[in-house]
């Protein structure tokens, strides 16, 4: 089969607010408008109160009088999704993004590298949880459909891998509205024609199931009760997405195995990242303007620090003599960093920018050595250049 996994992040938003508030982690904590807003997130003690996302805070606070509302910091939330899906893309290039918190990835080439596809599912857990301090719960299958429900099983903090065969056994004592895509809607339209579970709807013959919903919907339902639904990806973002636009920023991160208090080692990380994150920009014929670093210290605190540049660029110098002048801004007080992340942000066409020469500036410089050094490795591999601090 050709392993999916659908990896689901465990109430993402609640999940990235009590990474910043440590102290409120064993309380029912919801994300969200204060008063005549909704839930964007609850915690998992809020929900044994029965708090559930979508829900009016009025009525959430009716049902847990405890219950501590965050305000969401969208900008976080924002650099915290980035960098989980460029950890997928770093296990696997063919990665099918949902949302946010949410996405498919194909791990069938991945996996002659690190193995079989429950223990890419398990390295994609732990580096989410180390990198970024939060949990993802992954379904592994051979088709989406069965790859999400999975996921949804293995909630929270968890792996379920679901093989062909198993597919009746698990797939049909179930409601049918757990099927992905039927809503509530349609759920309710084939409860009231006696279809209850997914069993249920496998057993209907073809062609009466064509007579009670229609032949294009039938062949739907039919295909994912049995399992058999798309096991191609769309690569990229789903439509409602981003409609599969580029990315608009491309970033690197790395959490050390001991936490570094030597400020030489923390620029080799930097120069490290800094150069595979030009690297690949420079793959795709993109510059950015936009350059940001992330540091989290021992104790979890995370900064993100950023600077604009007066021109896209897609040079490894400037990328990190940028990135080197913002760890240092952030003084001498600073503690052991545990993790440190580059990401050059506000990506576009390299053919759309024109640069403006210095008066005095060599024609040929940085630029033109990235781009020897890129040749070098495509044909030589990744470790034939690299600069020297890092060898």
């Amino acid at each position: 089969m050709t392993p999916i996994l659908h990896v689901d992040m465990d109430a993402f938003y609640a999940s990235v607010a009590l990474r910043e508030r440590p102290d409120l982690r064993d309380l029912p904590v919801a994300v969200g408008g204060a008063h005549r807003g909704v839930v964007l997130a609850a915690s998992y003690p809020a929900r044994a109160h029965g708090v559930r996302s979508a829900m009016p805070m009025s009525r959430a606070r009716r049902l847990c009088p405890q219950l501590v509302v965050l305000a969401p910091d969208f900008e976080l939330i924002g650099s915290v999704s980035r960098a989980v899906h460029e950890c997928f893309r770093r296990i696997t290039p063919l990665v099918e993004v949902l949302s946010a918190d949410e996405a498919f990835l194909d791990v069938g080439g991945a996996g002659r590298r690190l193995g079989p596809p429950e223990v890419v599912a398990e390295l994609v857990r732990a580096t989410v949880h180390d990198e970024q301090g939060i949990t993802c719960s992954v379904g592994v299958a051979a088709t989406v459909s069965v790859a999400k429900l999975a996921s949804r099983l293995a909630k929270p903090d968890g792996v379920v891998v679901v093989a062909p065969e198993d597919v009746p056994r698990m797939l049909h004592p179930l409601d049918v509205g757990l099927l992905y895509g039927v809503g509530d809607k349609t759920r309710a339209r084939l409860q009231r024609l006696g279809l209850r579970t997914v069993g249920d709807v496998a057993r209907t013959p073809r062609a009466a199931l064509h007579e009670l919903v229609g032949a294009r919907q039938a062949d739907h339902l039919l295909a994912l009760a049995w399992g058999t639904d798309r096991g191609e990806l769309v690569v990229g973002r789903a439509p409602g997405f981003g409609g599969g636009e580029p990315d608009s920023s491309m970033g690197a991160q790395h959490t050390f195995g001991r936490d570094v208090a030597d400020r030489d080692g923390v620029l080799r990380e930097l120069l490290r990242l800094t150069t595979s994150v030009t690297g690949r920009m420079r793959g795709r014929d993109l510059v950015g303007r936009t350059v940001a670093i992330t540091v989290r210290s021992t104790d979890f605190t995370t900064v993100s620090r950023s600077r604009t540049l007066a021109e896209p660029t897609d040079v490894t110098r400037e990328v990190y003599e940028t990135a080197v002048a913002l760890f240092d801004a952030l003084g001498p007080q600073r503690r052991a960093v545990r993790l440190v992340g580059v990401r050059v942000e506000g990506l576009g066409p390299r053919g759309a920018v024109h640069h403006q020469h210095v008066l005095g500036e060599r024609e040929r410089g940085w630029s033109e050595a990235d781009r020897a050094v890129d040749r070098a490795t495509r044909r030589f591999g990744g470790a034939a250049v690299r600069p020297a601090s890092l060898l």
